[in-house]
């Protein structure tokens, strides 16, 4: 039987286990990077291993997200950053440089290569045929270290593609009508693989746009075909040597298929509070507003701002709306001044950023009190945007500028003709400002300001453990919920003790107090628990402050790996209906907890208010090793 795309990239990178569905696998990880949201504690993690240098073919460390320095807080974990990339070889994109997901695409991607990533969005790099993850900073860093990336082999789910895009419809609309299908859920436990004639018709950009948004179905990547368009992107990006084909085979089998003939597409819209509440645009069509964001990850390129700049060349932005413009990297913002495109955009009205991520993750760009903002971003879970009771939705670029011309939410098809764009055969590469390792020899002195804290020490697992149900939440509970975004949170990613203090803050105010005064904690949850972001914090705080369990209807990927990471045991409800018996404040118990782990039960009681209830431990025996020793940290310096 032939195989897949993916299975091709898996095959060649396989260090431990089988290819078997469901079973645990180790891969080699040929490329990292890391941000700076999450990259200061990967770096603290890094060091704890105890390795001299980086062991990868290439690793980068971007700073895309803590951009607002109102304080000294972000600017020394700027400095930080820069001091461990030279000490321990890293390639390093400082602050204004762009995000990271871009200018890897731009740089340094390459097709048949792994990519490990300490952010939700790193399957971006799927755009260019490349097996791209996102996962926790810890599992970067043992990454960096030499050591597998561990994952369940997971199924694949063909999406085959068919027909072209239409004018004034774009590839982000492919990616929001996947998630008006299969939810933000329908991901869950895939690798996604495109193929089909429709590939063809797409270029790498389009491609990036529909692999980095992907990651808002719940899958563990999302990966496109090496072909003739993959070569003329790098061909553009003067790395035409560092291409190579990886197609699927014609007999390969998926284990789902999906089919979207692209011509059959409109102009959609994701409405608040998820990515998934997707609408075509004609359904809210006229609703006015205020904000209007192109940028982020998803679609911050040269072709993103392009079509807005092309629209706007005989028109204006309305008086009511901010129109704001987030370039995805250097290169993207010297290419569209080479090409003549920034007067448009500034005598339109257009206010031009920094490259960088920014609102995308609450930092600046907040939208006004009970206002409608239209963004082309990845996200718009509640209050994301640092604004309470917000009201964002996601939209392409054509849907943006449109928006941004009438004042209201309008089908970019009501403007009459497509504006025609030309991308330009070879890019200005805009890397000049990227710097590259230092040679190993060369003595580096690692800076550290005074809002880097040394990382927690944890304990091991109990032989039985008691405590208290502290929380109850509902389905698709994000990390956001757990470990809030923002300009005045984010700066305290290396600060854990500092941090902690706003864990659940959103859900509940009262929650850090409330934890620091029990003995242990308990949450308790519904479905799809911890989507969304890769941020460990959302792991790591908790488990600093003292949660031990969480027990939940399912989880999200990413979360549930980052809870073994730090010793927090992941269980599920056999009985789905139990949720619904259990109170916040209930005692709780899970007798000879420490027997079971070891001797690998895979269902054990939880006694909850004296009633006993059974909750599924779903690990491998090496998960088990790292919940026994206390973390993945404290597991790997003993072994």
């Amino acid at each position: 039987m032939g195989k897949t795309v993916t299975e091709k990239l898996i095959a060649t990178h396989l260090i431990e286990g089988e290819m078997i569905q469901g079973r645990e696998i180790g891969i080699r990880i040929d490329q990292t990077l890391t941000q700076d949201a999450t990259g200061t504690m990967a770096y603290l993690e890094f060091e704890a291993i105890g390795i001299p240098r980086v062991q990868t073919e290439l690793s980068v460390c971007y700073v895309d997200h803590n951009l607002i320095q109102s304080d000294f807080k972000n600017a020394d974990d700027h400095r930080f950053l820069q001091s461990v990339a030279r000490k321990f070889g890293l390639y390093f994109s400082p602050p204004g440089n762009g995000i990271s997901h871009q200018i890897h695409l731009e740089r340094f991607g390459l097709p048949g290569k792994t990519l490990l990533g300490s952010d939700s969005h790193t399957p971006t790099g799927g755009g260019l045929g490349m097996l791209a993850i996102g996962a926790g900073g810890l599992d970067v860093a043992m990454a960096m270290a030499g050591r597998p990336f561990y994952l369940v082999m997971p199924k694949i789910y063909g999406v085959k593609l068919t027909g072209k895009l239409s004018p004034w419809v774009s590839a982000r609309d492919v990616l929001l009508e996947l998630l008006r299908q299969l939810s933000v859920k329908g991901g869950v436990g895939y690798i996604m693989e495109y193929f089909g004639p429709g590939v063809a018709e797409l270029t790498v950009t389009d491609r990036a746009s529909i692999t980095n948004f992907g990651a808002e179905l719940g899958a563990t990547t999302s990966v496109f075909p090496s072909d003739e368009n993959t070569r003329i992107f790098l061909e553009s990006q003067d790395r035409a040597e560092m291409w190579k084909e990886l197609t699927a085979d014609e007999d390969a089998q998926y284990d789902e298929i999906i089919e979207i003939d692209m011509s059959t597409l409109e102009p959609l819209i994701a409405c608040p509070s998820s990515p998934d509440n997707v609408v075509p645009v004609r359904e809210v069509a006229g609703k006015p507003v205020s904000q209007v964001l192109v940028g982020s990850c998803s679609n911050s390129s040269l072709r993103d701002l392009m079509v807005a700049s092309r629209t706007l060349s005989d028109k204006e932005v309305h008086y009511d709306v901010s129109f704001e413009i987030n370039p995805g990297s250097r290169q993207v913002l010297e290419n569209l001044i080479d090409q003549g495109e920034m007067m448009s955009l500034v005598r339109a009205g257009a206010r031009i950023h920094q490259p960088g991520c920014l609102g995308c993750i609450g930092m600046g760009q907040a939208p006004s009190t009970g206002t409608i903002s239209l963004r082309t971003f990845p996200r718009n879970f509640p209050g994301r945007s640092g604004t309470k009771d917000d009201q964002v939705y996601l939209c392409s670029p054509e849907v943006a500028v449109a928006t941004a011309i009438t004042g209201k939410i309008t089908d970019p098809r009501d403007l009459g003709e497509y504006p025609s764009i030309s991308l330009p055969r070879k890019y200005l590469p805009g890397d000049h400002r990227i710097e590259p390792p230092r040679p190993e020899e060369e003595k580096t002195e690692i800076i550290r300001g005074p809002n880097i804290a040394p990382f927690p020490a944890f304990e091991a697992i109990p032989e039985s453990w008691k405590g208290t149900v502290l929380l109850k939440v509902g389905d698709n509970i994000t990390t956001d919920h757990i470990m809030p975004a923002g300009a005045h949170i984010l700066p305290l990613r290396s600060n854990i003790p500092a941090i902690s203090e706003f864990v659940f803050n959103s859900v509940d105010e009262n929650f850090t107090n409330r934890v620091k005064e029990a003995d242990s904690a308990m949450i308790v949850g519904g479905e799809n628990y911890g989507q969304g972001s890769s941020r460990e914090h959302a792991a790591l705080a908790p488990r600093y402050l003292g949660v031990r369990v969480k027990l939940v209807k399912s989880f999200a990927r990413i979360h549930k790996a980052n809870l073994i990471n730090f010793g927090i045991l992941p269980l599920t409800f056999v009985d789905p209906a139990d949720y619904d018996l259990i109170e916040e404040a209930a005692r709780a118990e899970i007798p000879d907890l420490r027997k079971i782990i070891a001797e690998g039960g895979e269902t054990l009681s939880v006694i909850i208010n004296g009633k006993s209830m059974q909750a599924r431990l779903e690990v491998s025996a090496r998960h088990r090793e790292i919940l026994l020793a206390g973390s993945l940290l404290n597991w790997a310096q003993g072994n």
